[in-house]
């Protein structure tokens, strides 16, 4: 769905759980996910993390 669409659900408090699969690769452009989301801040709250050479899956709770 892309960066855009998460922002979107993000402002409109439609996001439960965040799940991101984190990659150490640089690709140099693309759009932020955490950017443009209204003046309000959302808190996350994490609840796992597993690590390994190649990923690193985060999965973060939104507080409400």
């Amino acid at each position: 769905m892309g960066a855009s669409v998460g922002q979107q659900f993000l402002d409109a408090g439609l996001v439960d759980e965040i799940a991101i699969q984190l990659v150490p690769v640089l690709l140099g452009a693309g759009t932020r996910l955490f950017d443009h989301l209204g003046p309000e801040p959302i808190e996350l709250e994490r609840m796992t993390t597993i690590e390994s050479p190649h990923v690193t899956h985060l999965r973060f709770r939104v507080v409400r």
